[in-house]
């Protein structure tokens, strides 16, 4: 007996491990060489990490006994009780601007022909584990292999729900688009395979122009990391400016008047994709409220908003459909332009579809 008790413990520990195999990998790496030098030139690296221009806690430690508490015992829906309609994007642009949501954060924005595909994440769940995790509420709206010629891959930061090691190893093999990252995340990159001649790396307030595209990484009021260390890579949101239209994305973030800057700076903008969930009062600098993003939207100057991060992961504690019903009261209350797409749905910035409620059937 004592014998067929070590082999099953030796089998279960084999399976454990077999599972795990590939968690070192998907944490990433951490900026080496001359990566590391450029990191530490950084007007934003503060001795040993990144940092806010404007002060942000991710979590305050009074805060510990609340956020557990409302994990184990609040009421809310946090995933939908219906199936989310999800729409095979039409393959064809329909104007000179064009956006596909495809849940999450993950968007397509066709500006004047050109292809760029931000936070792309299609695996199942956004972790380091392929059976723990926030799992997502619904399907990709599309096989990532049948993703149409992309001429940029930007990302914001390297959280795992924004940069996912499975997917960036897909779109290595099936595209040819450089990624366009902020400083250090080239790092992670590197180690999944990404070829250094398809990694360009900027600093906030730095561009590049890809294939008649100038993309600009602007600031962000986050922080980074995939492991128990914080900033050692660079969080940032997003300019895509082409011959007329302009695009604003803006990663994660909480709040700040650092948007205003932006605006007055870069825009206006003829659309701004603006993060709406996972936001809660135990963490109010890193995630805005939906009214949060309805301020940040009119101080960026922008015309129509279109809300991300929302909908596919379940990654905080308000009800799964909350946000967007606060933000299309809090958009019709200050004549806001607002555009709420079903995940997959392709539509012209000029011509969006009309709020229809869609999600509230499902809740």
């Amino acid at each position: 007996m004592r014998k067929t008790g070590w082999l099953v413990a030796g089998a279960l520990a084999a399976g454990v491990a077999w599972k795990l195999r590939d968690v070192p990998e998907a944490m990433g790496a951490d900026p080496t060489g001359a990566r590391a030098d450029r990191v530490r030139r950084s007007p934003q690296f503060r001795g040993t990490a990144f940092a806010n221009s404007a002060p942000a806690v991710v979590t305050p430690r009074e805060e510990t006994t609340k956020i557990l508490r409302d994990l184990l015992f609040g009421r809310e829906q946090r995933r939908p009780r219906g199936v989310i309609p999800v729409v095979t994007p039409a393959p064809d642009p329909i104007s000179d601007l064009d956006i596909i949501w495809y849940g999450h954060a993950t968007v397509l924005a066709e500006v004047e022909g050109r292809r760029v595909l931000f936070d792309p994440v299609w695996s199942d769940r956004c972790s380091p584990v392929p059976f723990a995790g926030p799992r997502r509420n619904h399907r990709p709206p599309q096989p990532i292999d049948m993703l149409p010629r992309l001429d940029a891959i930007v990302i914001s930061h390297d959280h795992y729900d924004h940069l996912d090691m499975r997917t960036v190893q897909a779109l290595t093999g099936f595209q040819d688009a450089p990624f366009v990252v902020p400083l250090g995340v080239g790092a992670h990159l590197e180690r999944w395979g990404v070829p250094e001649s398809r990694i360009v790396e900027l600093d906030w307030n730095e561009s590049v122009t890809v294939r008649g595209l100038t993309l600009t990484v602007t600031e962000a009021r986050h922080f980074s990391g995939r492991s128990f260390t914080r900033n050692t890579t660079l969080w940032g949101s997003w300019v895509v400016a082409g011959e007329r239209r302009k695009v604003f994305y803006t990663g994660d973030s909480g709040y700040f008047e650092g948007y205003a800057e932006i605006g007055r700076r870069h825009g206006p903008f003829d659309v701004a994709l603006v993060q709406i969930g996972a936001y809660s009062e135990s963490w109010p600098d890193i995630h805005m409220t939906p009214e949060e993003a309805v301020r940040a939207h009119l101080d960026l100057n922008a015309g129509l908003l279109v809300p991300v991060h929302w909908c596919t992961f379940t990654l905080a504690f308000h009800s799964w459909g909350e946000p967007v019903d606060r933000l299309w009261r809090e958009a019709k209350g200050r004549g806001v332009h607002l555009a709420v797409p079903r995940p997959g749905e392709r539509f012209a910035v000029d011509e969006p579809p009309l709020v229809d409620g869609w999600w509230q059937q499902i809740e």
